[in-house]
């Protein structure tokens, strides 16, 4: 499988297995308590520095779910594209994520159902070139 980098919005029918995007963002104290207030999810560890440092994690740590958010960025924006809409995704969580990481958001092509008009991707974050997260995706395309 080659591996091909997608920089531009590209037709369904132009969609191969082995195109990826990525997306990097660092994530700051107000990307945290942003996302608290969005979800609901106050735990400690991610919002009061000294519980976080009498963690096991010994301070604050980003909720996995900003992270993996990006996902959702590179699939409405870049592949698929704008229009598409998730069918699923996993996540399995790997390493913790600091506040002021930078993570890097990788979406790869694995296959294409274009009776279906799905997209299947392989899906990995990472900070200083260690996973994250992984899992899989799969996008309806309308």
């Amino acid at each position: 499988m080659e591996l091909i980098e997608v920089n531009f919005k590209i037709p369904f029918e132009d969609i191969k297995e082995g195109m990826f995007v990525t997306y990097s963002q660092t994530i700051t104290d107000a990307d945290v308590k942003t996302f608290a207030g969005l979800s609901g999810d106050h735990n400690p560890v991610h919002v009061d520095d000294v519980y976080a440092e009498n963690s096991r994690f010994k301070k604050r740590i980003a909720h996995g779910l900003i992270s993996g958010s990006f996902f959702s960025a590179l699939f409405g924006t870049k592949l698929p594209g704008p229009g598409c809409v998730y069918v699923a995704q996993s996540y399995n969580f790997k390493r913790p994520v600091y506040l002021d990481d930078t993570v890097t958001a990788i979406a790869t092509v694995t296959s294409v159902d274009s009776k279906k008009r799905r997209v299947f991707f392989d899906t990995v974050c990472k900070v200083k070139n260690k996973t994250v997260i992984d899992g899989t995706a799969e996008l309806y395309v309308p």
